[in-house]
C-alpha cells in the first residue's frame, strides 16, 4: 500500500473508530467541508446552537481504499 495507508497505533486516540484496521493517513478527512462527501455523517447542533457535521460513524477515509476514494472526490470537485 505504501503512501496510501498507514496505521498509527502509538496515537493517543487510537483506535478512534471501531474497526479491525484503520488508515490514519487522513486523520482529519479532507472531504469534511463537502456536502456530498459520500460518508456516513449526520448534522448535529454544537454547544452554541450551530449545525455541524458529525463524522464519528464514518470510516470512508480510514478504509484501505479510502485514499483512492478521497483523491477521486477531490479531483471531481475541481
Amino acid at each position: 500500500m505504501g503512501f496510501r495507508y498507514f496505521e498509527n497505533r502509538e496515537c493517543e486516540f487510537y483506535p478512534c473508530h471501531k474497526t479491525d484496521s484503520i488508515n490514519c493517513l487522513f486523520c482529519f478527512c479532507p472531504l469534511y467541508n463537502m456536502e456530498d462527501c459520500g460518508g456516513n455523517f449526520e448534522i448535529i447542533k454544537s454547544a452554541d446552537g450551530k449545525d455541524i457535521k458529525d463524522c464519528s460513524h464514518c470510516l470512508v477515509p480510514h478504509q484501505k481504499d479510502g485514499y483512492d476514494y478521497i483523491i477521486k472526490k477531490l479531483k471531481d470537485e475541481e
